[in-house]
């Protein structure tokens, strides 16, 4: 229920955090469960975010357990539909809990639903595809449902990490039967072929957006000069306090967008009230031009080389 009500706002609020994001063969946005997504990971939990926004039906994500460690990450990201799965660096002890993790994604398949499983099982920061562990392949081999499953690649690449203002490119494959992708009698071998098949699949589908300096009219970097400095009191000691709390993680972009997407709109309540309260009517005037700048700010910025 609230995953469905915040996605138009985390559509809006990735207008302001991305620069561009490129959609290819939307028309499968529209598909219809059971689906099992089968993504790259190149940029943590922005992933996630990026490819659910844009869905039209509600998708399960499996997501990194460690990240379910405290109890209001655990609350706030099982609201956007995310099931926690460990990894044996996170500790062999949770590796039971995983169970709960494939048990779901059966269960919100048979009903017809949407899982996505980012099939690397690490995050690196990069574009570049890496080894794919057996977790996708094992949830597709265990379907039992009525209705056939289908596998659907999506690939996912960025023009930067670690900054916000970023270009970012989602191009979505043709879906695929999963019964085509185990032709073998050893769940072993068909493990092997899934995995191998859906490699081709997704590799030519990861494709890094270029990144340019775009040159802008001079009323849109004046507007931009402005807002740049309207949201330093705000932007600034964030940014600050999530480079030093996100240090040696993946979780700066993530963190961020998240961050700014619950603290932005009360910033703009707070700067309303006051402007109301001076100005009246013409407050409101001023209000949209600090959101108009905020967009205008990351339209302007350069990418980071």
């Amino acid at each position: 229920m609230i995953y469905e009500i915040i996605k138009p706002f985390i559509r809006i609020a990735l207008s302001f955090f991305c620069r561009k994001i490129y959609i290819h063969h939307r028309n499968n946005l529209q598909l219809k469960g059971p689906i099992l997504i089968v993504a790259n990971h190149p940029n943590s939990f922005l992933d996630a975010i990026i490819i659910g926004a844009f869905f039209k039906n509600p998708i399960h994500f499996l997501a990194r357990g460690d990240a379910f460690k405290k109890n209001h990450h655990r609350f706030f990201l099982r609201l956007l539909n995310m099931i926690p799965i460990y990894r044996l660096s996170e500790g062999k002890e949770n590796l039971y809990l995983n169970e709960y993790a494939f048990n779901q994604s059966q269960k919100i398949l048979e009903k017809g639903g949407i899982v996505l499983i980012f099939i690397e099982g690490i995050c690196l920061l990069t574009n570049q595809l890496q080894p794919f562990k057996k977790g996708a392949a094992r949830i597709a081999l265990d379907y039992q449902g009525n209705t056939a499953l289908k596998i659907l690649p999506i690939g996912i690449a960025y023009d930067q990490f670690n900054a916000w203002a970023k270009t970012v490119q989602v191009i979505i494959g043709e879906p695929i039967e999963s019964n085509s992708l185990f032709p073998f009698q050893e769940r072993a071998k068909n493990m092997n072929y899934f995995n191998n098949q859906i490699r081709q699949a997704l590799e030519p589908l990861i494709k890094q957006p270029v990144s340019a300096n775009i040159n802008h009219t001079v009323w849109i970097q004046f507007i931009s000069s402005i807002g740049y400095y309207l949201h330093q009191p705000l932007f600034k000691p964030i940014d600050q306090l999530i480079k030093i709390k996100t240090k040696n993680t993946v979780f700066y972009d993530s963190v961020l967008f998240g961050i700014l997407f619950m603290i932005f709109p009360l910033f703009l309540l707070i700067i309303g009230m006051i402007l109301n309260f001076f100005f009246g009517i013409l407050g409101l005037f001023v209000l949209c031009f600090i959101v108009i700048a905020a967009r205008t700010i990351v339209l302007c910025r350069n990418p980071i080389k």
